[in-house]
């Protein structure tokens, strides 16, 4: 798999990245350890050398996880974690890297991210100078090489970049959810910063294995996803459809071909889940699926039908 450099750093990520939040099963149904280790293990073995996970993800389980699966070959990937909202005040920020170092039994994590800006889901407003000096200590010492945010809007990205280098922005991206193309991503393009796309497959939607009828289990959180719901379920449904045919020209999944559309644009890298060794294989063979630019366009206008009726909320559920 080709590898790309994560912003400006000497870091090299894959364009298509394991993300784990799954793995640490909290807000999720029917997760086995064993299936989200093997998945970690098995996207290892297709290529994706990078990794994606975070202190929140199961309250650190998931980072255990991805030790367990990824331990023996720790010097050959490169590890993402982050902190958490609730965690954003300087003595705070080291303690939370601190044991996501324990967690994922290691003594440096390779970029380390602010997972929501401060103030989100009701923590406390903590100036980003703050933030950005205890990373930029963290960085000092070795225990970070790189520093990223997640969930910034183009303003916020900008503040946190007057303090320090930020070298990734982590946004929910995908062809039904595109709120960064207008926001934030020109700014990521102009100042050589990565994007490493969240919820790449529309937690799933862009599989097309959820029918017009589909319900979720008791405790699933995608049953708030804004998506799932009402018209703009409806409005999917019909994208997909559309998208058949092109997925059939290229002899690939309807995941694979909206993965290959994603890593396609600009500064673009597609965090992408998976519960089970195949998904996690499936999903490596996105980099083989070789898009024209008249198709980009064709998914391009496909995508739109969905999301140019969207709100321009950024947070992709009604919690």
């Amino acid at each position: 798999m080709k590898m790309r450099s994560l912003g400006t750093s000497e870091i090299q990520i894959t364009p298509i990245v394991m993300g784990t939040w799954q793995a640490g099963k909290r807000m999720w149904v029917g997760i086995e350890d064993s299936e989200s280790i093997e998945a970690i293990r098995a996207a290892y073995n297709a290529g994706i050398t990078t990794v994606d996970t975070a202190e929140i993800y199961g309250e650190g389980h998931s980072e255990q996880i991805v030790a367990k699966a990824l331990g023996d070959v720790r010097d050959k990937v490169v590890y993402a974690s982050k902190v958490f909202a609730n965690h954003l005040k300087y003595d705070q920020v080291i303690e939370a890297c601190d044991r996501s170092l324990q967690n994922l039994n290691t003594d440096y994590i390779d970029l380390y991210q602010i997972h929501w800006p401060s103030g989100s889901f009701n923590s406390e407003v903590v100036p980003i100078e703050e933030t950005m000096n205890a990373l930029n200590k963290l960085k000092e010492q070795g225990k970070i090489r790189a520093i990223g945010v997640s969930n910034f809007s183009r303003t916020q990205l900008e503040a946190a970049a007057q303090y320090g280098r930020i070298d990734s922005l982590q946004p929910p991206y995908s062809l039904f959810w595109r709120q960064v193309e207008t926001d934030a991503m020109p700014y990521c393009v102009a100042n050589n910063i990565s994007i490493l796309a969240y919820s790449s497959l529309a937690q799933g939607l862009l599989t097309g294995k959820f029918g017009l009828d589909h319900k979720f289990a008791e405790g699933d959180h995608r049953a708030k996803n804004k998506l799932f719901q009402g018209e703009n379920y409806q409005k999917v449904q019909t994208a997909l459809e559309q998208l058949r045919p092109i997925a059939g020209s290229h002899n690939c999944t309807l995941a694979q071909l909206s993965l290959a559309w994603l890593i396609a644009q600009p500064q673009t890298n597609a965090i992408a889940g998976a519960r089970n060794a195949q998904q996690a294989k499936d999903n490596a063979k996105a980099v083989s699926v070789n898009l024209s630019p008249d198709e980009l366009k064709e998914i391009d206008r496909i995508g739109k039908q969905v999301t140019d009726h969207l709100d321009s909320n950024p947070v992709m559920w009604n919690w």
